[in-house]
């Protein structure tokens, strides 16, 4: 699961994530960091169309 793809993450960055994770009870860092995400992904995925996506994006900030 954790092994093929890599990214990379600003080391502050990623000992918050660390930090947070062993916190929160959760196996490993990566095991949060994909909780995290799929979290974040199912918002935009349950938009119907890709205008509506760009709102949300807007709404969140992340675009202007």
């Amino acid at each position: 699961m954790f092994g093929g793809n890599k990214i990379k993450i600003d080391k502050d960055l990623l000992e918050r994530i660390k930090k947070i994770a062993a916190v929160a009870g959760y196996a490993s860092h990566e095991e949060f960091i994909v909780h995290v995400l799929e979290k974040e992904l199912a918002q935009f995925e349950s938009a119907q169309s890709d205008a509506e996506i760009t709102e949300k994006l807007k709404g969140l900030g992340y675009i202007s």
